[in-house]
């Protein structure tokens, strides 16, 4: 390891993905940036809301909570960003304008505040797989590769893009070394459910595991593309550690995706619980979420992230049983 510690901030940190970042990065108590792995010096947590329990008794930590855009000037000049904050896809969908303030202003608030300073952070930022969708004219997405064309048919999906196009242009310009990772749905979540469209991709699973029942609102045979919180961890680490000519190009790159159903997940459910866990799961589709669940691609190929060492969970039953050894080590209420 060379060079003095490394300032990392993490937007959204109070979240359970930045949660479980922030996490990682201080267990390893180093990181690596463009090949060079440094020590953790500072780890700055910034959300709305303080993390779930209260900051963590490290002094490498500081919490900031409150706007993003109001603490900007509090940030300094860190080394690297892992922008994480934003407004989930059924809440973007429902409140055009907080999606527009959160997803699109906040973040060239952000990349304003790197360009008008005299650091270059490396700036990784999650998209998702909703920039792509079934556009009316072309007909249904098939099989999304690295070089498929983003066609977003909700406002979450288009601010996401728009947030890949900016990353883009800002890095070109030498503001920023931008990484732009387009999730995929991750599951299985723990706590309690959120506004997103493919929130209950993880409430079929959690509940009835815990006991409680759960609503599907998609039809059981709905392709979905998935992936384990631990391996997206995996995705976002490895955009900030890969050098630029492994990195390739400035657009967002895909990241390993486990196609299944949401009938084939309580299936898994069965096999990794018991028999009759899937019980406690009712079908009772819902138009708005299934029109926008439906209009995600579920099939990728991402020969790009393969490049870099990422991979998909081998199966579902896999990505259940690491929730259930989760909460084995640290359970946690749904």
């Amino acid at each position: 390891m060379t060079g003095s510690g490394v300032d990392v901030v993490i937007t959204g940190g109070a979240g359970f993905l930045g949660t479980a970042l922030a996490s990682r990065i201080l267990a390893a108590g180093f990181l690596t940036v463009e090949g060079e792995t440094r020590t953790v010096g500072r780890l700055t947590v910034l959300d709305l809301q303080p993390p779930p329990g209260g900051a963590p008794s490290d002094p490498r930590v500081r919490v900031l909570s409150g706007d993003l855009v109001e603490l900007l000037a509090e940030l300094g000049e860190p080394d690297v960003i892992f922008h994480l904050a934003g407004v989930v896809s059924g809440a973007a969908e429902a409140d055009f304008d907080l999606g527009m303030r959160t997803n699109v202003e906040a973040l060239v608030a952000l990349l304003d505040h790197c360009r008008h300073g005299a650091f270059r952070p490396m700036v990784v930022f999650t998209s998702s797989l909703a920039v792509f969708g079934s556009d009316p004219a072309p007909g249904p997405i098939g099989e999304v590769d690295d070089d498929t064309l983003p066609r977003p048919q909700s406002s979450y999906g288009t601010q996401k893009f728009i947030g890949e196009l900016l990353l883009a242009d800002y890095t070109r310009k030498g503001y920023v070394r931008g990484r732009a990772v387009r999730l995929m749905t991750v599951s299985v979540r723990p706590g309690t459910p959120n506004a997103a469209a493919s929130s209950f991709l993880s409430g079929i699973i959690r509940e009835p595991i815990a006991g409680k029942g759960s609503v599907c609102p998609v039809p059981a045979d709905t392709p979905v593309a998935l992936s384990s919180p631990a391996l997206t961890l995996d995705g976002i680490l490895r955009a900030a550690a890969a050098d630029g000519t492994a990195w390739g190009s400035r657009t967002a790159m895909n990241l390993p995706a486990l196609t299944t159903t949401p009938g084939a997940m309580l299936e898994a459910l069965d096999r990794v619980v018991g028999p009759g866990a899937s019980a406690h799961v009712s079908l009772q589709e819902d138009p708005v979420i299934s029109a926008i669940v439906t209009s995600w691609p579920a099939r990728f190929r991402t020969e790009r992230a393969n490049r870099l060492g990422l991979r998909a969970a081998p199966s579902f039953d896999d990505i259940i049983r690491e929730y259930v050894a989760g909460l084995e080590r640290s359970p946690v209420a749904p």
